[in-house]
C-alpha cells in the first residue's frame, strides 16, 4: 500500500511542457505535451500568431504525448483561424491524437486545410 501511494505522488508530480515555436513561411511547430497543464499557454501564443497570419501550418511532430485538452486545443486553433479568415493546416498529427479524433468523431476536422 505504502509503494502506491508514493507511485500516485510521483506520477501526479510529473510536469510537462509544451512550446510554440514560431518558424519562417508562415509555419509553426509544437513541442512537447499536450496536457491540460500546457494548452492554456499553448493557446494563447498560437491565437495570436494565427490571427497575424504567422502560423497558417503547424507541426505536431514535436508532441510527445497528448490527452483530450490537446484535441480541444486543436480544434480552437481552427475555430480561431476561420473567424479570423484565416488558413491553417496541421501537418505530422501523432497517432495518439488522430485516434482520439477518431474516437470523438471530429478526425475530418483535423485534416481539411
Amino acid at each position: 500500500m505504502h509503494w502506491r501511494r508514493s507511485q500516485r505522488t510521483l506520477l501526479n508530480s510529473t510536469v510537462h511542457t509544451a512550446a510554440f515555436e514560431l518558424q519562417e513561411g508562415g509555419r509553426s511547430r509544437v513541442d512537447g505535451v499536450l496536457h491540460f497543464t500546457t494548452v492554456t499557454t499553448l493557446l494563447s501564443e498560437g491565437s495570436a500568431a494565427i490571427c497575424d497570419g504567422r502560423a497558417a501550418i503547424i507541426d505536431l511532430a514535436g508532441v510527445k504525448d497528448s490527452d483530450s485538452s490537446g484535441l480541444a486545443l486543436l480544434i480552437e486553433w481552427l475555430s480561431i483561424a476561420r473567424a479570423s479568415s484565416r488558413g491553417l493546416r496541421y501537418e505530422n498529427i501523432p497517432a495518439q491524437l488522430q485516434q482520439l479524433a477518431r474516437l470523438s468523431e471530429v478526425e475530418e476536422l483535423l485534416t481539411v486545410s
